[in-house]
C-alpha cells in the first residue's frame, strides 16, 4: 500500500498513533471521526501493510542510568555488500548500539550509542567496535544535550504535499 493509497482517515490514524500510541481504539476512533470497529480494522491493515512497525514507550535513558550518549562514525575497509551486511548484523548484536545507519560519503555508518558511563563506552569502543572485523576507522562525538528528538514523520508536511498534488 503506497502512501498515495492511504486516505485522509488512514493518515490521521497514523498521525494520532504516532503522537500517542497508548490511546484506546475508542479514543482513536473518536479523534478521527469514525466508529470503533472500522477504526480497528484500519489499524490492523496499517500494521499488516508495514506502515505501523510497532509500539514503544519513550523511556528517558538518563533517568535509567545511561548518562552517556555518543555518535560513532565508522569507516570500513571494504564496502562490498557482504561486508556491509556483516557489519550491520554485528551492530544488531551490540546492546549499546541503539541505531545504525549506512551513509553516503566519507563515513560508511553512523551509530547512536548509549552507555551508563564513559568507561563503559570506552570499553565497548576499544574491545568491540574498533576490534570488529573490517572496521578501518571510528570517530566519536559525545552528546552534550539534545534540543530535539521527535519520532516518526511530520504529517503536516505530508498533508500539504498531497493537497498540492491533488
Amino acid at each position: 500500500m503506497a502512501v498515495s493509497k492511504l486516505d485522509p482517515i488512514d493518515r490521521q490514524i497514523l498521525a494520532e498513533l504516532q503522537a500517542d500510541g497508548r490511546m484506546t481504539n475508542v479514543e482513536l476512533a473518536k479523534r478521527v471521526g469514525i466508529s470503533a470497529p472500522p477504526c480497528l480494522r484500519r489499524v490492523r491493515t496499517l500494521e499488516e501493510s508495514g506502515f505501523i512497525k510497532g509500539y514503544h514507550a519513550d523511556v528517558d535513558s538518563r533517568e535509567l542510568g545511561f548518562e552517556v550518549q555518543v555518535f560513532a562514525m565508522v569507516g570500513l575497509q571494504s564496502q562490498a555488500e557482504a561486508d556491509l551486511t556483516a557489519f550491520e548484523n554485528r551492530c544488531r548484536e551490540w546492546p549499546l548500539v541503539r541505531e545504525c545507519h549506512m551513509l553516503n560519503g566519507e563515513v560508511d555508518f553512523i551509530l547512536k550509542c548509549v552507555a551508563p558511563d564513559l568507561s563503559s563506552f570506552q570499553s565497548f569502543l576499544t574491545e568491540q567496535l574498533t576490534a570488529a572485523k573490517n572496521v578501518a576507522s571510528v570517530k566519536t562525538s559525545l552528546v552534550i544535550r539534545c534540543a530535539k528528538d521527535l519520532p516518526g514523520v511530520p504529517f503536516e508536511i505530508l498533508e500539504s504535499r498531497l493537497k498540492k498534488n491533488a
